[in-house]
């Protein structure tokens, strides 16, 4: 029987431990890396998340594989924190399970992402598109 968007969401979040918006600042201001997956229409919708790297989900293994020609510099080993955000805390629980498999074993995701971020009281910054995204990088 085939699988269910629900199905693969649910196995993704058995494989790591999701983290509220409050504690995703206080790592953030630790050193903890945070991925802003949304496009660039939401983030200037809703606000971004201040520190956050914008970085499309089409390239997201990509700058982040340490081994990648075409990643970020901030990453630079697979035990780097990083923290992935999207709107609501769903397609990020997915591509946390795809760093997962790329031996990035210290990523997570937002509970509720941005929305979540915005309920606890904490601070978002108007869209900068000089800020991103990390997707049009040149190798």
């Amino acid at each position: 029987m085939p699988r269910t968007v629900d199905d693969l969401l649910a196995e993704a979040r058995a494989r790591y431990e999701r983290i509220h918006a409050v504690l995703a600042a206080a790592e953030r201001d630790v050193g903890a890396l945070i991925v802003d997956l949304r496009p660039s229409e939401l983030r200037r919708a809703h606000g971004e998340v201040p520190g956050a790297i914008p970085i499309g989900l089409n390239v997201l293994e990509w700058r982040l594989d340490p081994a990648s020609p075409w990643r970020i510099p901030e990453i630079d080993d697979h035990d780097r924190r990083v923290i992935l955000v999207c709107q609501e805390g769903y397609s990020s629980s997915l591509a946390v399970a795809r760093l997962l498999d790329l031996g990035i074993t210290r990523a997570t995701d937002v509970i509720d992402g941005v929305d979540g971020w915005r309920s606890a009281g904490l601070p978002l910054e108007p869209f900068d598109p000089a800020r991103g995204p990390r997707d049009r990088e040149e190798a």
